[in-house]
């Protein structure tokens, strides 16, 4: 999916198809948000009147371009894991055999969907430091590129954790559920302290 045009990815979620759907999106605002920290700080090396952030910059960069990329590649793995759990669903009922391999089957896709957009989270979380270095010391002609990739950085955490908590609404497993749920709040929590920290609001 990530080598898919712009206009054909965005056509493709608009369709009746049910995925790519909030996950892939979500991990493509994340890649998106740790691009634009990169282009700050490439925008800032080389720059002879921000000479003392090169070498943050230049550490930076290298960071933000993997975070993104990975990202780019939770698009697909989102996508696969909830075309996973709709192939569980689909599997015979017919004999108490059937249907207990069918739940088992639903219950592992439940949790792999879950967990698959609990890393795009943990991942979107980490952009924000990047974005912050962005907009505290980079190149200050770039420094609504900076925010904007701290506010996508924060969709992309807000949009995976509704993904994440849809998820653990089917599955049985308390201690799995308790255990994830308390991981992703705590992450929406941080991501939303620190943007308005970040962006003195």
């Amino acid at each position: 999916m990530k080598n898919m045009t712009v206009a054909d990815f965005t056509a493709l979620t608009e369709s009746n198809a049910p995925a790519p759907g909030g996950g892939s999106v979500a991990a493509l605002c994340g890649a998106l948000g740790a691009a634009l920290s990169g282009m700050v700080a490439n925008l800032t090396i080389g720059r002879e009147k921000y000479q003392d952030s090169w070498k943050e910059m230049e550490d930076m960069e290298p960071k933000a371009k993997a975070l993104s990329e990975k990202l780019l590649d939770q698009i697909k793995i989102d996508s696969d894991s909830f075309d996973a759990y709709m192939a569980a669903t689909k599997l015979p009922k017919e004999t108490d055999e059937e249907k207990a391999v069918r739940r088992e089957a639903m219950q592992k896709g439940l949790k792999e969907a879950a967990l698959v957009p609990l890393e795009t989270a943990k991942m979107a979380y980490e952009i924000m430091d990047y974005a912050e270095a962005a907009i505290k010391r980079g190149n200050p002609n770039s420094v609504t590129d900076g925010k904007t990739g701290l506010m996508l950085a924060r969709t992309a955490v807000l949009a995976a954790g509704y993904n994440v908590k849809i998820n653990l609404e089917g599955i049985k497993d308390e201690a799995f559920v308790a255990e994830k749920t308390k991981e992703i709040v705590e992450i929406e929590q941080n991501a939303i302290r620190r943007e308005k920290e970040i962006l003195g609001l």
